[in-house]
Order: C-alpha cells, then structure tokens, then sequence
C-alpha cells in the first residue's frame, strides 16, 4: 500500500493516510464517537429530543447532564450538542458547535419496483442508503405485486441506515408512483432503464462516471415490452447489469453501487 502521510494526532497514536483517502484529524475522530441522532429541526440553541430519543439517550445508552452528542437533520447539517436536561421522555440537548457536511457530488436516482417479500426491498432501502443514493422512487409498474406501501415505515429505515452509516444526507424517498408518471416527468441529466428483454443495451459500467444520472429497475417479471418502449421514446437508454439474471432488489443494489462509488 502507497503511504502518502503520516499524522501524529496525539500522544502515542499515529494515523497512516493511504493514497487517495480523506485526512481524519483528531476531532472527526471525537466527532465520530459521539452517538448520532436524527431530528428534522436543527435551528435553535436549545433543542428537545422527541419521546423515543429521549428514551434510546437516557434509558438506553444512559447518559447524563453536561454529555455530548451529534444530531443531524438528514440534509447536511451536523450539530454537536450537550445534554442540558436528561428527563427520559423530554430530553433537551443545547448546541455546542455545527457544520454543514457536503453531499456526494453524484447525484443518483433509483427508481425500482416493490416486491412482494417486504423483507427483500427493506434490505435494499438499507444499502442503498449506506452506499449514498441520492433519492428513491418506488416505481408501480405492470407486473408490482399489488401491496400497501408503508411509507413511514420506509422512511424510518432510511434514517435508521444513515445514523448506522455515519452520515448526514438522507435519500429522498418518494410516494409511489407510476410507471408512466415516472418516465414523463421525473427529471434528470442522464436517464437509464435496465431491462432483460433481448436487445441493443449498453454496460451500465459505461455510465459510471455519470454525475446526474435515474435508473430504473422493474419488478420480478421485468418491465413489459410495452413499458420498455415508452422509457425509450422519453430519453431512456436501455443498460444492462450484467450476464446474469438478479433479484430485483440484488440489481438495484448493483446499479446503486456502480453509479455512486463507481
């Protein structure tokens, strides 16, 4: 491994830096040990903590007046903040310092079909948004499995995903929407449709260097020839992930990773 600097942060402890990765100094590594917690609401000095943070801060992780911790309102903005009032049901935290944390400069947009195994698209919510997505759309197509669409429990698994994954940015989630609606009026710079049917379709390794980009991955059954056509004559071009057949979930997860990490 090519080492590129070496950075003696404190007494006895040394951080090797390879090639190409982000310097951490002393104080993200603070930063980073503090438990982070998500609140929509970041603009007062003195913010209460709703019932169930309250309780996972006080109860759980047991913490105390004069304690620190990070919050985040899932769209940049980062705030380290101090327990002021350690009540179990209205904890309130007063802030000590905030930031405003960059988003990925790839902007990614998966538009994917629901399946029917609930457990199956939870799994893919969850890596999506530790691999960085910018948005979802839950795309209603043809061949979707008709099935409530749970969006608070959606969104909570985003959130849940960003605060494990350490970050500040949460995908946008959107209501569901239909195909058609989809194709015709979502925008984007660059937009792609992966399908199975067999015809002229490019790698999506081609476009990994894409920095606006919305992808759409059908539901189990793939898209209908008739949905295909109509991404086609509104801008689409047709990808492929690859020689094998994947899960719906498996390929929105590969399209995830090849358009955000690339």
């Amino acid at each position: 491994m090519l080492i590129n600097q070496i950075h003696r942060i404190a007494v006895g402890t040394i951080i090797i830096i390879a090639a190409d990765c982000p310097v951490i100094t002393a104080s993200s590594i603070n930063t980073m040990s503090l438990p982070l917690f998500y609140i929509e609401q970041l603009e007062q000095e003195k913010i209460q903590l709703d019932e169930d943070t309250s309780k996972h801060v006080i109860q759980v992780l047991r913490m105390k007046k004069g304690e620190e911790l990070m919050l985040t309102n899932g769209t940049g903005k980062r705030v380290r903040a101090a327990i002021d009032d350690d009540n179990r049901k209205r904890c309130v935290v007063r802030a000590v310092s905030s930031e405003q944390v960059e988003r990925n400069t790839r902007k990614v947009t998966i538009g994917i079909s629901p399946v029917k195994h609930h457990a199956r698209f939870e799994w893919f919510l969850e890596k999506a948004t530790e691999i960085g997505v910018s948005a979802i759309i839950p795309l209603i197509c043809q061949r979707t499995e008709k099935q409530a669409f749970r969006y608070d429990r959606m969104k909570n698994i985003l959130v849940s995903a960003m605060l494990q994954s350490q970050q500040s940015w949460l995908p946008v989630l959107h209501q569901a929407t239909d195909f058609k609606n989809a194709v015709t009026h979502l925008p984007a710079a660059s937009k792609l449709i992966a399908h199975c049917l067999p015809e002229e379709k490019k790698s999506l390794t081609v476009f990994r260097d894409l920095q606006d980009s919305m992808i759409l991955i059908g539901p189990e059954g793939d898209f209908t020839p008739s949905e295909i056509s109509l991404a086609l004559q509104n801008g689409f071009l047709a990808v492929t992930l690859g020689e094998t057949r994947l899960r719906t979930e498996t390929a929105g997860m590969v399209a995830a990773a090849l358009m955000v990490v690339g």
